[in-house]
């Protein structure tokens, strides 16, 4: 559905072809005054270039925005996103699901400041991002109009797209004008890759595909040794220097490159109702995932932690459809953080080939007790002759059922 009367819209910017053409086309078939918003969030890529396009297409410099969001995003998102150990059907780490309510917060924060009436995005109509994107505008700014280009033009192949960038004189780069093999999208805290030669899920993916790792079998033959170090659910540290969060993940993406760790090939379920297929990267997310399970396993207690496992689902599916702002991730997300407040201290780690391997973890909180779980003689920390009782009290209701059954032959 078209939308009406749009006199500013502000457009979510890349500087690539793709979003370049939508800037052109909002213009000629809205006739509106575009604003540019370029998030960095990690993605790798200069953003420079991305403003000087944006004035190459007419955008006036007061309405070009480019803000380096590394540290929010890391430290207001992702961290508390692994604060529940958010896995999306138990193995995806939602490196782009998280970025999405981000990027929309900000694009309202600059529709406000500058009066723009509209926002836009660049996502597809087949795809989760666009309910990711339009379910955090409306969430913040219900009034907000949205535009979404691939919904709406006859742009839909690759050759209309460049013909419509040569009529209206956008720069073209060399490696845009062939047939991408396959689309990347990436931050701070993963890459992901889909599309093309990717969407027969019977073929193993090609090394090209692979950019934030090195493969497991070409990995250091000798393991890395390292410790993170934790406050309240969220890592600090690395073999006891501390740093910010944008600083800590990044270091840890180094390392997990290194050691080829982070790759998954998942088939996973769209909330618009398909199943696609993508390879995904997240080398120090993966780490920090294996070092905050083995933190909170000597921290947390048995029924906050079993509650946790069963809210996560929950969770994780709140943030793949993209209900970031919803009163109910909220509600999860304050229980959550309520039961990391002793989740503090050191996590020893082995990165080998792929594998992150837990070898050691310490808190001045910890609730492991060596009196309680010896083997050898506990000095009355325990009596074994209440388990007994337990046990006769737990069984009682499975052998009133026996007795039933054996009443009934049955």
């Amino acid at each position: 559905m078209t939308v009406k009367n749009v006199k500013k819209v502000v457009l979510a910017y890349s500087g690539g072809l793709d979003t370049s053409v939508i800037l052109k086309w909002l213009q000629t078939a809205y006739g509106a005054e575009v604003v540019t918003f370029t998030a960095n969030l990690g993605q790798g890529e200069e953003l420079g270039p991305a403003r000087a396009k944006a004035e190459l297409l007419g955008i006036k410099p007061e309405n070009i925005f480019i803000e380096d969001l590394r540290e929010e995003f890391v430290r207001d998102y992702v961290f508390p996103m692994f604060r529940a150990n958010a896995l999306y059907e138990g193995v995806y780490l939602l490196g782009t699901s998280i970025a999405r309510p981000l990027i929309a917060k900000k694009q309202i924060e600059i529709a406000e400041k500058v009066g723009a009436d509209a926002v836009c995005h660049g996502a597809t109509g087949k795809g989760n991002d666009q309910v990711r994107f339009e379910l955090s505008y409306y969430a913040l700014k219900p009034d907000i109009k949205v535009i979404a280009p691939w919904r709406e033009w006859e742009l839909t192949s690759r050759t209309r797209l460049i013909e419509f960038a040569e009529q209206h004189q956008i720069p073209i780069s060399k490696d845009k004008r062939g047939e991408a093999p396959f689309s990347v999208d990436a931050n701070l805290l993963h890459s992901s890759s889909e599309g093309k030669i990717l969407e027969d899920p019977a073929i193993e993916p090609h090394v090209d595909v692979f950019q934030r790792t090195v493969s497991p079998e070409e990995a250091p033959d000798k393991p890395n040794i390292i410790e993170i170090g934790f406050e309240k659910g969220d890592a600090v540290s690395i073999d006891g220097e501390a740093m910010s969060p944008a600083t800590l993940l990044t270091a840890l993406n180094a390392l997990g490159k290194a050691n080829g760790i982070g790759r998954i090939d998942l088939v996973e379920n769209r909330f618009v109702g398909m199943k696609s297929r993508g390879i995904y990267e997240t080398p120090g997310g993966t780490i920090l995932y294996a070092a905050h399970r083995a933190m909170e396993s000597i921290t947390l207690d048995r029924g906050a932690a079993h509650l946790k496992d069963e809210l996560m689902p929950k969770y994780a599916e709140l943030l793949y459809y993209g209900f970031w702002f919803a009163p109910e991730r909220e509600m999860l997300q304050a229980a959550i953080d309520k039961s990391q407040e002793f989740v503090a201290g050191t996590v020893r780690l082995k990165l080998y080939k792929g594998n992150v391997i837990v070898i050691g973890r310490s808190s001045p909180n910890s609730l492991y007790s060596q009196d309680l779980v010896t083997f050898e003689d506990d000095q009355g920390a325990y009596d074994q002759k209440d388990a007994q009782g337990f046990i006769k009290l737990n069984a009682l209701r499975l052998r009133t059922l026996a007795m039933r059954k054996r009443k009934l032959g049955k």
